[in-house]
């Protein structure tokens, strides 16, 4: 893994990234344009374990020439880190060592109540709500790690 400070002075033109959410059951995953302008909500991936995630990450990164992973860290509001801060960095260790590109962490707080937030202002339904929430969280946590990489 390394910093996003790190990743900003590898980075080359046209590079997508993928956003992940990690949840406990489900992972929303999200990507963002070659010129790091927009992060979209993409899919859902139930949460199996590591080698399922690993496995369909893969997959996503052929199709769509990814070149970075942003995970969402899930530190506390004062800035700790809590259990979940610390089982998604031991999931990010695991996706650096199983795929050759460079993952870092992104500080997720109020990521979900973003996008949930941002699908009320759009008029969605609640069940397409809470159906793609993950997704949407994913495409929060990306766009804000994209427009910290353009700045």
């Amino acid at each position: 893994m390394i910093t996003i400070e790190e990743f900003k002075k590898k980075q080359t033109s046209k590079t997508r990234l993928i956003g992940l959410d990690l949840g406990s059951k489900r992972i929303g995953v999200s990507i963002c344009d070659e010129r790091q302008s927009i992060a979209t909500p993409f899919k859902t991936i139930d949460r199996i374990n590591t080698t399922h995630l690993v496995d369909k990450l893969k997959e996503i990164i052929k199709e769509n020439n990814i070149k970075g992973i942003v995970i969402g860290n899930p530190i506390n509001m004062d800035g700790s880190s809590g259990s979940s801060a610390r089982s998604v960095k031991d999931i990010s260790i695991n996706i650096s060592k199983s795929i050759d590109l460079p993952v870092f962490l992104w500080d997720e707080r109020l990521s979900t109540v973003g996008a949930f937030n941002l699908s009320s202002q759009l008029d969605v339904n609640i069940s397409k709500k809470l159906k793609k929430i993950d997704q949407n969280a994913a495409a929060f946590i990306l766009q804000g790690a994209i427009d910290y990489l353009n700045n």
